[in-house]
């Protein structure tokens, strides 16, 4: 068993493209050590498993963020290249979270196999509260977990949702007293981890190729990126990232 923990906590452990890619490598280090069966993902401190994204972080160079070769922005690649990372981990990972999971943060609780969280947790999606968009990838993640009444609800209003309502919608496998909430995580991990190796690993890897096959056609596809980079390139995001870097309400104009 090991445990990865988020090590930002002056920031609620907020995500950034330095912190992805290094969660990245650290699940693809991991995934050679057949020793460590089970890894548990936390943040540092007692405030938040993860707030998102560091806004702040991202740079706007020409109306939006640096690009690359399909026209995402870097931090999408970033994030997506972080949570395939745990989705593809051989063993399962479970998501101790405490504190608040919004925005790539309750996507990273949601990427991983298992999620426990404490009875004072706040989770949400957020972006279009600032105007940003999400991924398909990212949208199907939390079709496939919570179904898609709750992901519509969840992204068209950008609510917050406490531990009770997060365990009912499917957001939360476990809701246990925030006192409790390691000693529980762990004991779960360490029942998992002794169970037979090659059954974890083939039960996990199924249960992924099943995911899988549940892909958009390469046109939907391709229309969804469409309208990924106009929001990325739009008005109304620059002013949702400088309305929350100023701590105000936004002032959208659908442009």
């Amino acid at each position: 068993m090991c445990t990865l923990i988020l090590n930002c906590p002056e920031k609620r452990n907020a995500l950034n493209e330095r912190l992805l890619v290094a969660i990245r490598h650290e699940m693809a280090r991991l995934s050679r050590d057949d020793d460590i069966r089970t890894v548990v993902i936390r943040g540092a401190g007692e405030d938040a498993f993860c707030a998102g994204y560091d806004i702040g972080a991202l740079t706007d160079k020409e109306g939006g963020e640096p690009r690359v070769p399909n026209g995402r922005p870097a931090s999408f690649e970033a994030f997506e290249g972080a949570v395939q990372g745990i989705i593809h981990y051989p063993y399962p990972v479970i998501a101790m979270v405490n504190g608040y999971a919004f925005g790539g943060g309750c996507d990273l609780a949601v990427s991983c196999d298992i999620r426990v969280g404490s009875d004072d947790i706040q989770m949400g999606m957020t972006p279009a509260r600032i105007g940003m968009i999400y991924a398909p990838e990212g949208l199907m993640r939390f079709i496939r977990t919570i179904g898609l009444p709750k992901t519509k609800e969840m992204f068209f209003t950008g609510r917050t949702y406490d531990a009770v309502a997060a365990k009912a919608m499917g957001l939360l496998d476990y809701r246990v007293p925030k006192p409790d909430l390691a000693s529980f995580t762990y004991a779960l991990a360490e029942e998992i981890a002794g169970n037979a190796p090659l059954s974890l690993k083939g039960i996990k890897r199924i249960l992924n190729l099943i995911v899988r096959s549940e892909r958009m056609a390469e046109s939907d596809q391709q229309e969804a990126e469409a309208i990924v980079a106009r929001v990325i390139r739009s008005h109304d995001l620059k002013e949702g990232r400088t309305a929350f870097l100023e701590r105000r309400s936004p002032c959208f104009t659908g442009r």
